[in-house]
């Protein structure tokens, strides 16, 4: 099987997977802007990485009065630390689904075997704009 088969397959998943998160995954855990940044196939086409990013939503302020109860029974927790476990959950239930997700990958591009599938959360973008603002406190002279 060629590579150029592998990477056109590839973009297909992407694509349909894009698709399927949007409209036919139902779950609580499935929160936030979800892209998918890479599909890695291997050249079978038996099993692939899928890379994502996670990009939470922001807290809903808790009503005054119900905010000194919740205080009592949970520490707080910072912001970036609240989107990091979002992102890890959305991961873990898209493992927890991919026997799913791999029928209907199979169904939809027409493919002999449904490739097992493997998520994982992308941070290159986080690290990206951390390495950006560094630049530009750097330009400003602040560093």
């Amino acid at each position: 099987m060629t590579a150029e088969r592998a990477l056109r397959v590839s973009q297909s998943i992407k694509k349909e997977l894009a698709e399927m998160i949007q409209r036919d995954l139902r779950d609580e855990r499935l929160t936030g802007l979800i892209s998918i940044t890479e599909v890695e196939c291997t050249s079978d086409l038996r099993s692939t990485k899928i890379h994502i990013s996670v990009f939470a939503p922001a807290k809903t302020e808790v009503p005054a009065g119900k905010a000194e109860d919740q205080a009592e029974q949970k520490p707080q927790v910072s912001a970036a630390a609240a989107a990091d476990l979002a992102a890890e959950k959305v991961v873990e239930c898209l493992n927890e689904q991919s026997g799913f997700i791999r029928g209907e990958i199979c169904r939809r591009l027409g493919l002999r075997f449904a490739p097992e599938m493997v998520f994982k959360l992308d941070t290159s973008l986080e690290r990206g704009s951390k390495v950006t603002d560094l630049l530009g406190k750097i330009s400003r002279g602040e560093v």
